[in-house]
């Protein structure tokens, strides 16, 4: 199954809950890139994510949704399942790119999972599920071209526009979010306000573009 990146139109932090910053955002899926998934055997006693992930087993998001899944729903189908299954995994999407990967790996096999053994669950559910693995997450799980996002992430509303003819350039430069946060709200903090926020979630993504710039 494909698992698609994404790229944000704009993105604006609105605060601050706890640990995290809540944003205003408009993200688009990328379906000119995505992963790879599939279930394959699996022989071994241990969860086997097949393929070139970039981190141990335990740090990557398929395998955090694996957890969050089995928290969520104790369904012994899932255990059995992956008692002699794996996840193959062939990667397209850069990682430490903001595009996504990790986060569209994890609903693509949450929604996986759900299909294959009959599980039942309703996006929202999955949305819920997903939240606890990552914040982009729940937007994976809808699978809308565009949404407008707020909260941590969690907040997932349907925008509906043609998708733009986006070319994707990534340099071999490597960004850790944590970072790019902490450094924002250490140095540059600066939330836009709620009306700010209702006015960029009406604009059409092309006349943000087409006017705004990264100092905007």
């Amino acid at each position: 199954m494909k698992a698609f990146a994404k790229v944000n139109i704009f993105l604006k932090v609105t605060g601050i809950r706890g640990s995290y910053h809540t944003i205003a955002s408009r993200f688009m899926l990328l379906k000119t890139i995505y992963d790879e998934l599939e279930f394959i055997d699996n022989y071994s006693n241990d969860f086997l994510i097949e393929g070139e992930c970039g981190c141990e087993t335990k740090q990557n998001t398929i395998y955090k949704a694996y957890k969050a899944l089995k928290n969520a729903t104790n369904s012994n189908k899932l255990q059995d399942f992956f008692s002699n299954h794996g996840v193959k995994v062939k990667k397209n999407i850069p990682y430490f790119a903001g595009l996504g990967g990790g986060s569209s790996d994890a609903a693509t096999f949450l929604h996986m999972c759900n299909d294959e053994l009959k599980l039942g669950l309703k996006n929202d559910e999955l949305a819920d599920i997903g939240l606890k693995v990552g914040a982009d997450v729940p937007f994976f799980i809808y699978r809308f071209n565009f949404a407008n996002v707020n909260g941590i992430g969690e907040i997932v509303k349907e925008y509906k526009e043609e998708l733009l003819d986006v070319k994707l350039i990534t340099p071999d430069i490597k960004i850790s979010t944590p970072l790019v946060y902490k450094t924002y709200r250490d140095s540059f903090f600066n939330p836009i306000s709620k009306d700010e926020e209702i006015k960029l979630f009406k604009t059409k993504s092309k006349e943000i573009l087409d006017n705004l710039d990264i100092y905007s």
